[in-house]
């Protein structure tokens, strides 16, 4: 005759294990997300906490404006000639006899020189149709107007 089961245990005791690696892996790698997320989120505070919490009162001062320094002078050696930008005032000078103005340039640069007698650094920007020695040029030009720290910009004047 069949026998059915009844569910009672004959004596032996059932082996039941619960594998826990999986589970630690996955708790592993979560502990690592929160605590690098934890970090970023910290350093987001910093960088907009003064804009957000930092409403401006009366007490405070105003900030100090930047130095005559700061100013950007930017030499742009284009086909029709030079175009000097001193922080938001552009200066046109064409060619003249078919000829760059390096004279008017020199004199231009010197002019600026005297506004801001602390400033030392220029950028120039060559337009990519131009010979290269005009572009050596520029850089003496400005040399002898007294700025020595010349920058050289990539990807041409805009």
């Amino acid at each position: 005759m069949a026998h059915i089961d009844s569910g009672e245990s004959s004596g032996r005791k059932k082996n039941i294990e619960l594998n826990l690696v999986p589970f630690i892996d996955l708790m592993s790698v979560l502990i690592t997300f929160l605590l690098i997320t934890a970090v970023w989120t910290q350093v987001s505070m910093i960088q907009i906490g003064s804009s957000l919490y930092g409403k401006k009162s009366d007490t405070q001062p105003n900030p100090t404006p930047p130095p005559n320094a700061d100013v950007v002078l930017k030499v742009d050696v284009k086909e029709g000639g030079y175009v000097l930008t001193v922080g938001r005032q552009v200066i046109s000078l064409p060619m003249v006899n078919e000829q760059f103005d390096d004279a008017g340039l020199v004199a231009q640069l010197q002019r600026v020189k005297q506004l801001y007698p602390e400033k030392v650094d220029a950028v120039v920007s060559v337009a990519d149709a131009i010979p290269y020695e005009q572009l050596i040029k520029a850089m003496d030009n400005c040399l002898s107007a007294g700025f020595s720290a010349i920058s050289v910009a990539t990807g041409g004047p805009q």
